[in-house]
């Protein structure tokens, strides 16, 4: 084979592994930029906003967070109605088409405020689905305008605020409202200085008082021996007291540890148990009190006939009842009464008069 046949078929063999190479590269940045499976088909599907938010082309399509699809074109709709300015056309794979309900709504978002913007769109609870060139219905989201006009307003409050605090310490640093006074009126502090002083002379009196062995403060806390003695002393009486009443002598001693008191005490416990369950049963006079049916008979017998001399008395039958219902009795007693107030009265005036004894001779 000639030379030159030899680098012609080899100029070949490198142009046609460059034209592979390129190949191959071309369809890894496809696969690595692209949203879109190779050989997955794709429709086309809209949705309209107010603004664009300045989203870009080929912007991702997610569906919850799941790329479905990227943006084929931003354009002005024509019409100026609210809501429907701006049209966006999507590319959706047609294999996620029967995943978006058709009350799905679609949101122009960002992963933080100054990433790329892409859309998402907001899965809907609707059984029906999307088809083929549908439109998606949209949410209009805050855009870096409106942020910026919040921070504004922000902003102003904040700074009337600002100019507020600056006159209330202007005015405080001038002496005006309470808090001025409070901090500049020389006659205040000098109060507050002379209680200081007047709490500092009553602390030094006091520690004078404690510190001084003249009195029953000081001498408890200084007198640490004495004190500590009798405190020794009253634990050992205590101590004393307890081993006496454990070792039994004494009454409360003889109380804890002698097992005839106790048996004792158990047979009184034991014959007041029993005096209790013949009551119970009806035997003695306690128990026939309680218990006889003969004797609650007569009792309410009695009371029965209590019940009728009363009712008797109030209708004014028989001597008492004539006493205390009958008003010619009263009026009577009351005449006497009064004859013998006058009797009496004129006795005390002229006793003479009563006690002259007449003697006569026949």
């Amino acid at each position: 084979m000639p030379v030159s046949s030899k680098a012609k078929w080899s100029q070949l063999r490198v142009g046609v592994m460059a034209a592979f190479a390129l190949g191959i590269f071309g369809v890894l940045v496809f696969l690595m930029t692209g949203t879109n499976g190779l050989f997955k088909s794709t429709s086309d599907v809209y949705t309209y906003f107010d603004d664009s938010a300045n989203i870009a082309m080929a912007a991702q399509v997610t569906l919850n967070g799941i790329t479905v699809g990227k943006v084929n074109h931003v354009g002005l709709s024509g019409s100026s109605e609210p809501g429907k300015i701006i049209k966006v056309t999507m590319q959706i794979q047609d294999d996620y088409l029967k995943s978006i309900p058709v009350d799905s709504q679609a949101v122009i978002t960002a992963g933080n405020l100054l990433g790329t913007k892409y859309i998402n769109i907001k899965k809907g609870h609707n059984a029906l689905v999307i088809a083929k060139g549908a439109t998606l219905p949209s949410q209009n989201t805050t855009t870096i305008d409106d942020f910026v006009q919040q921070g504004n307003t922000t902003l102003t409050a904040l700074q009337g605020i600002v100019t507020k605090a600056g006159a209330i310490v202007d005015d405080v640093q001038n002496g005006k409202g309470t808090i001025g006074k409070l901090l500049e009126d020389e006659t205040l502090y000098n109060k507050a200085m002379g209680i200081v002083d007047g709490v500092q002379k009553a602390t030094d009196s006091i520690n004078a008082i404690i510190n001084s062995d003249n009195n029953s403060l000081g001498k408890v806390l200084h007198d640490n021996n004495e004190l500590y003695n009798d405190v020794r002393g009253t634990i050992t009486k205590v101590n004393g007291l307890i081993d006496d009443i454990d070792k039994g002598p004494g009454t409360i001693g003889k109380f804890m540890q002698d097992p005839s008191l106790f048996n004792e005490l158990n047979k009184t416990l034991a014959g007041f148990k029993q005096i209790l369950t013949d009551i119970n049963d009806g035997k003695g006079t306690v128990g026939k009190i309680l218990k006889s049916d003969e004797l609650h008979d007569q009792i309410k017998g009695t009371i029965a006939r209590i019940d009728v001399t009363l009712d008797k008395i109030n209708k004014g039958d028989g001597t008492v009842g004539q006493l205390l219902n009958n008003p010619a009795l009263y009026e009577n007693l009351d005449g006497t009464s009064r004859e013998v107030r006058a009797l009496l009265k004129d006795f005390r005036a002229n006793p003479k008069k009563f006690l002259t004894i007449q003697l006569k001779i026949f």
